[in-house]
C-alpha cells in the first residue's frame, strides 16, 4: 500500500495580520482509514498515525524530491495569488468618487 501525499503552501492565519509560517511548504499525508467517535468521552480518534506528521521543506522541489525517493504518490496545491487592493486615504474625498 502506498502511501499518498499533498504539498501546499499554508495560508495565511485568518486570527492575526501577519504572514508567519506562510513561506514555506508542507508535505501532509492523506488519512487512510475512517475517524471514529470515542465513545466514553465521545472525542474524535483515529488509528492512523500517518495522518500527525507533516514536513516542512524550504521549497517544492525539496519536498518533491522527498516524496520520489522514498516512493510516496503525492499531489502539489500550487498557492493562489494575493490580490491587493491599494488605496490611498485621499480617494475617500475625491470628487470622481460616486456619491449615493
Amino acid at each position: 500500500m502506498a502511501l499518498k501525499a499533498r504539498i501546499f503552501k499554508p495560508t495565511k492565519n485568518a486570527m492575526q495580520s501577519g504572514r508567519k509560517g506562510t513561506r514555506h511548504w508542507r508535505l501532509e499525508f492523506a488519512p487512510e482509514c475512517q475517524r471514529y467517535i470515542e465513545p466514553l468521552m465521545g472525542w474524535t480518534g483515529s488509528r492512523d498515525t500517518n495522518a500527525q506528521v507533516t514536513i516542512d521543506f524550504d521549497d517544492k522541489e525539496g519536498a518533491i524530491a522527498f516524496c520520489e525517493a522514498n516512493n510516496i504518490d503525492y499531489t502539489v496545491f500550487e498557492p493562489k495569488q494575493r490580490k491587493l487592493h491599494l488605496k490611498a486615504y485621499a480617494e475617500n474625498f475625491s470628487y470622481s468618487r460616486v456619491r449615493g
